[in-house]
């Protein structure tokens, strides 16, 4: 996601912006059919881990909490980026 930004920002609408754009999608998709939950949950519980998000450990949970609602909006700033850059280059 950082990169997709940064690749925006900087007018680089390449390849590897293509190819961290299929990632991140394919992680959306991903974690939208898991029903809005990481996928890796059902594989950690029977190993001894908690149903508890995992991104509590490192982030505050303000936070943790919010991430769909933080990393949508990012999503969306980097596609408008990005279909800005390949108008720029149509013309």
């Amino acid at each position: 996601m950082v990169y997709l930004l940064y690749s925006g920002v900087a007018g680089r609408s390449d390849r590897r912006a293509a190819v961290a754009a299929a990632v991140v999608a394919g992680e959306s998709l991903i974690f939208l059919a898991n029903g809005a939950s990481c996928p890796l949950t059902e594989l950690a519980v029977p190993l001894g881990g908690s149903r508890a998000p995992v991104t509590d450990i490192y982030l505050p949970k303000r936070l943790a909490h919010n991430l769909p609602a933080i990393h949508v909006p990012l999503i969306v700033v980097a596609a408008l980026l990005h279909a800005r850059n390949r108008r720029r280059k149509a013309s």
